[in-house]
């Protein structure tokens, strides 16, 4: 694995004037859209590509997520895929040279009562089928795991268990951006920062190219990774998207010694926590219940993500919350992504995703890759096609597992 490589890569000021056409534009410098332009050079060897975003390069929903790992899904297509990307995780140090501080922790998900302990039992079983690694922890082998756990009954929700992936984990987000970037860049795809895409351009059933606010630029393909503006995106071109995006809080504490091993979610109380290499603890919330594109959100998400937190591990009442942030996501009607074509010949999308968004980065890129260059989908992401929402071949993740990260 290559060193840790400088904090501040020169290629993020670097800004190259747009062509005039592209074989391929890319709307969204984050990490979905970084991992296309990626996998659309090393695998396909297309690199007249554009990656264009109206910010600064992973300056999005890619630098506001918790950094959570994992693919322990329940139903088969959501396995398929999330496994997939946990493999394409555990390539990506040595593919991009570049040292992410990916770090295979594992990750916990609690489980508070009796229904709920039967539905984790229920994933874990689904998963060693699917050849996921997946097991199933009682009380007392999650204190092995995670010595600092409350697993007392005397709490309002006592832990009867819990599912536990061990290849799971975290990764530093910033530093995902910069490898995949990086890579792409070397390999002559051109990243266009803070420009903004204000028009899809088509002729008859066909898109040619997008208006930006540096001009106009051709295209015979646009893929719209621009989470969580996608529906706004396709709506210049037509397409209405089954999607809506609520604000996804989150906080870090002030710097500690190491002192949470893993990854613990809960979705009972909607809190899950990790602790970042350099030693904050990191905790996220669940969605806020409003529809919005802000970047803030309720307080009283926070205030109940603490309250859980400090009751599943007390001995974070001693930690000091040094700031709180909130990004937005997208999420579908059965919580699954919508990655493939669309009714625009050449246009393409990558939405959706909700809170799954960082662990299917790879994924998600690599199968927008693929259908990019074949105009057909991947084995991945054939069944999360838009046309699921007219026969309804929904898959209702969050419905089945009960897991809300």
């Amino acid at each position: 694995m290559a060193e840790l490589l400088p904090q501040h890569p020169d290629f993020l000021w670097r800004n190259p004037e747009p062509k005039s056409s592209y074989d391929v534009i890319i709307i969204g410098a984050g990490g979905h859209g970084l991992a296309t332009a990626h996998y659309l050079a090393s695998r396909h060897d297309i690199t007249n590509v554009a990656v264009i975003d109206k910010g600064w390069l992973g300056g999005g929903n890619m630098g506001r997520n918790t950094t959570i790992i994992r693919s322990n899904y329940l139903w088969d297509e959501s396995a398929d895929i999330y496994e997939t990307s946990m493999k394409l995780w555990e390539e990506l140090p040595d593919e991009l040279e570049y040292d992410f501080l990916f770090s295979q922790r594992g990750v916990l998900n609690l489980a508070h009562h009796v229904s709920e302990a039967r539905d984790s039992v229920r994933r874990v079983k689904a998963n060693v089928l699917n050849g996921v690694d997946s097991q199933w922890l009682t009380p007392e082998e999650v204190k092995e795991v995670c010595p600092i756990i409350n697993i007392s009954d005397n709490i309002r929700y006592p832990i009867m268990g819990s599912t536990y992936q061990p290849r799971a984990g975290i990764a530093k987000h910033d530093h995902v951006a910069w490898a995949l970037a990086r890579k792409a860049d070397a390999a002559g795809v051109d990243i266009i920062q803070n420009t903004e895409v204000t028009g899809i351009l088509t002729a008859g059933d066909r898109v040619t190219g997008v208006e930006t606010t540096r001009g106009t630029i051709h295209a015979g393909q646009v893929a719209l990774c621009g989470a969580p503006h996608s529906s706004q995106l396709a709506e210049m071109a037509g397409v209405k998207l089954p999607i809506q995006s609520h604000p996804l809080q989150a906080l870090v504490s002030e710097l500690f010694e190491p002192v949470h091993p893993t990854v613990v979610m809960s979705n009972h109380v909607h809190c899950y926590v990790s602790q970042a290499h350099k030693g904050e603890l990191v905790m996220g919330a669940g969605i806020d219940q409003y529809n919005g594109f802000g970047n803030r959100g309720a307080f009283h998400m926070i205030e109940e993500q603490m309250a859980a937190a400090v009751e599943l591990f007390p001995i974070f009442s001693r930690a000091h919350l040094l700031r709180t942030w909130a990004g937005s996501v997208d999420t579908t009607p059965d919580a699954s992504p919508i990655l493939g074509k669309t009714p625009v010949d050449g246009l393409y999308v990558n939405c959706g995703w909700g809170t799954g968004g960082f662990k299917g980065t790879p994924a998600a890129g690599y199968a927008m890759a693929h259908t990019i260059a074949h105009d057909e989908p991947h084995r991945i992401n054939a069944p999360f096609s838009l046309d699921r929402f007219e026969t309804g071949h929904l898959i209702d993740e969050h419905g089945a597992a009960a897991v809300a990260h």
